[in-house]
């Protein structure tokens, strides 16, 4: 809790009490001074007390603790404040205060409509219908009639919200278990899901959620298919959805931050280096903002967002020792944060700083990154799980580690073809770590010109572009056969994109 919290919860508590020694703010004081859970020292601290006692205490503590931040934090959500809205009709409701609930609920439904919240609007007119039912409050017959159809059209708009919202959540669930599309049978999956489960009207929608729901569909099925013009469309759709509605950014934040970030995402899928840049400003500029920083979860959301684009930027730009400089404060960070962040953002960043040090050629230490990933669970991101152990068999190559390497590569090999997620580019390197062995270091390069030559080509393959998006084998090669580190490599495609684009727009 921040000071001003801890500074409110008090002065709640002890809004109904005189005495200073109240036990709930002896066990508050208490565990606020402790680096972790003690038992046995708040037992001590707040004797006499037994075990059921302080079980009893640590319950009644929480929810007084959660009841003073709804209190603070009302103004600041929209949802808190319906809530607060209906409950207050429903008190007047109970006092037999019809009318004052009806207009109770007229503020609410208002509240409801001006941020698009159907849900609760919902709950309005139910309440609303059911004093106009069971009484007679001498509305007319008009209102009446409009009351039924309001309930009627909301009923339709809840419906079509809940199918797109979870479309979109199915979709997102099987990017996170699964990754990208491996093969035909599984865009085939993904494309019979998607169409039998998009409502036939989802094109025609004009509310602000069915908008965003319906793009966020989009989104997670152009990115599983790896279709990233498809995904920089809705992605960009999603964000002028909040362009055009101002107001949103301070009631669905989460939801636009999620949308930066998938932006950002299909910029660095496209090598678009100059939006990259812009939108990534545009987010720092976000991060801030007042409503950016309401809330611990939307400041640690919008830093592992930002954080993961400038690793990006900086491995498509070759930049691999600027952006390790990054990396101790993003450590620092996220160890902070390691009981609001999830296992498969972990997972991503370990990632990603481990290709950083690779580039940069500190192999050992992109192994100690690799192994996180290796030993946890493997119940997620299975493409993750074997382009970590791709990499890391790559980087014990690269020290010469050929006693273990074979060993390795066998069991490197046998998971990934487990996991079906072997492509043509995976077994060409493994058909070349194979034979490189016995090859001679000077007889070495002709053969990684062949395997160059044999993988070039399958850049634009859409089932291939996976492999080069999470590996970047090309720039490697070439790293080998011009003699000029990795960085070297992708900054000079990075230059001659930037060149290119720049001549395009004196041209036009």
């Amino acid at each position: 809790m921040e000071k001003s919290e801890k500074r409110h919860f008090k002065l709640y508590i002890k809004r109904s009490s005189a005495k200073e020694d109240l036990k709930i703010i002896q066990l508050f004081d208490a565990l606020d001074k402790l680096p972790e859970y003690d038992e046995k020292f708040l037992m001590k601290r707040l004797s006499p007390i037994t075990k059921p006692q302080l079980a009893n205490l640590k319950t009644h503590l929480y929810k007084q603790v959660l009841a003073s931040l709804r209190l603070l934090k009302s103004t600041e959500n929209i949802d808190l404040q319906l809530s607060e809205h209906l409950d207050y009709a429903r008190v007047l409701y109970n006092k037999g205060l019809k009318p004052q609930a009806l207009k109770m609920l007229e503020k609410a439904k208002e509240l409801a409509k001006a941020n698009h919240k159907y849900n609760y609007l919902a709950q309005v007119i139910s309440l609303e219908k059911k004093i106009e039912t069971l009484h007679i409050t001498r509305s007319s017959q008009e209102k009446t009639d409009l009351l039924a159809a309001e309930a009627l059209e909301i009923s339709e708009h809840i419906d079509s919200v809940v199918r797109l919202s979870n479309l979109a959540l199915q979709l997102y669930r099987w990017y996170i278990k699964n990754g990208h599309a491996r093969n035909p049978a599984d865009e085939e999956d993904v494309r019979n899901f998607f169409s039998s489960n998009l409502p036939a009207n989802a094109h025609k929608v004009t509310d602000f959620y069915e908008k965003l729901y319906l793009y966020q569909s989009y989104c997670w099925y152009a990115f599983i298919r790896q279709d990233f013009l498809m995904y920089y469309r809705y992605s960009r759709k999603w964000i002028d959805l909040y362009e055009e509605q101002e107001l949103m950014k301070t009631v669905e934040i989460g939801h636009y931050i999620k949308g930066m970030h998938n932006l950002l995402n299909a910029h660095f899928d496209l090598r678009n280096y100059q939006q990259f840049e812009i939108t990534l400003r545009d987010f720092e500029d976000f991060a801030k903002t007042p409503v950016a920083n309401l809330h611990d979860n939307f400041r640690i959301h919008i830093f592992i967002y930002i954080s993961s684009a400038k690793l990006n930027q900086h491995l498509m730009m070759g930049t691999f020792a600027d952006g390790l400089k990054l990396v101790p404060h993003i450590v620092e960070k996220m160890k902070e944060y390691s009981l609001y962040i999830d296992r498969h953002r972990i997972m991503v960043s370990n990632y990603k700083i481990a290709s950083l040090y690779f580039g940069n050629g500190d192999y050992s230490t992109s192994i100690d990154y690799l192994q996180n990933l290796i030993h946890g669970n493997t119940d997620m991101r299975i493409d993750l799980q074997c382009y970590a152990r791709l990499l890391h068999l790559m980087a014990h190559y690269e020290l010469g580690n050929y006693e273990i390497i074979e060993s390795l590569m066998k069991s490197v090999y046998r998971f990934m073809a487990k996991m079906k997620n072997l492509t043509v580019v995976e077994e060409e390197m493994f058909r070349f770590l194979r034979t490189s062995f016995a090859i001679s270091p000077r007889k070495l390069k002709p053969e990684l010109e062949k395997f160059l030559h044999k993988i070039k080509h399958l850049e634009k393959n859409r089932y291939e572009t996976r492999s080069f998006a999470y590996l970047d084998v090309i720039s490697w090669l070439e790293s080998k056969v011009y003699e000029k580190p990795m960085g070297a490599v992708i900054y000079e495609k990075y230059l001659d994109s930037k060149r290119k684009m720049e001549g395009d727009f004196l041209a036009a």
